[in-house]
């Protein structure tokens, strides 16, 4: 896929300033007809100010400020609900602090012309992890196989958030079921779209551990998504 102007990148934030000072010039020096799609927990740090002067320069650049209802999850819906009512084809989802290689958007977005869904595999043949400890990478693995095992998904890593989506199968799916947030949300919602029959494609990547910026993470978010496949998996 070459051309881009029907693509938009989303990426939910909480304090990212630094990072997207770096990684929005080079998201559109590589791919200078692409959208993004900024999805911004009212960040205290400047990100939002950053976001606004950057749009003088880059006008498929775009800011979504959310107040209230804070979350990965929340964030990613709202950032689904913005683009879904544009004129968008394609959505591809990742992190602001270059865990995500911003180098492999065009890959997953290639994937799209004959899948569904492209996701971006830590744990197939040529994915991996990068600066993580031994019990992060035996968690990691854990958690996958414990997703795999409850509700049978056929892919390899459920957890990854940088994945590409044709917008046409999130109308399959009422966005307003999915509830989670973190780690469960990305579960659940592919969950949903292999329920509604949509078909997927792993392609490898490489995670590195985040540079700057704040962790969503919490100890909310990790019993969540223990339990979640079992809500899901019970409500067949």
């Amino acid at each position: 896929m070459s051309n881009y102007s029907r693509s938009i990148i989303l990426i939910p934030t909480l304090n990212e300033r630094e990072n997207l000072e770096k990684l929005i010039p080079a998201l559109f020096g590589l791919m200078p007809d692409i959208s993004v799609l900024v999805v911004d927990d009212n960040s205290s740090d400047g990100t939002q100010e950053l976001v606004e002067k950057l749009k003088h320069n880059y006008g498929n650049l775009f800011i979504l400020t959310r107040t209230s209802n804070y979350g990965y999850g929340r964030s990613s819906i709202d950032g689904f609900r913005w683009t879904l009512e544009r004129d968008y084809d394609f959505l591809v989802t990742m992190d602001a602090d270059f865990s995500h290689d911003f180098n492999v958007v065009p890959a997953l977005l290639k994937n799209l012309e004959n899948y569904s869904v492209s996701i971006g595999s830590r744990y197939v043949q040529g994915g991996g992890v990068k600066n993580w400890s031994f019990v992060r990478q035996i968690l990691s693995k854990f958690a996958n196989l414990y997703v795999k095992m409850i509700l049978r998904l056929p892919i390899m890593d459920a957890t990854t958030g940088f994945n590409a989506y044709r917008a046409d199968v999130l109308r399959k799916i009422d966005l307003n079921y999915i509830n989670s947030d973190g780690y469960a949300f990305l579960v659940e919602l592919k969950y949903r779209l292999f329920r509604a029959g949509c078909d997927a494609i792993e392609y490898p990547i490489l995670f590195s551990e985040r540079r700057e910026g704040q962790s969503k993470m919490s100890s909310k978010i990790i019993w969540e998504a223990i339990w979640l496949p079992w809500r899901l998996r019970l409500s067949r």
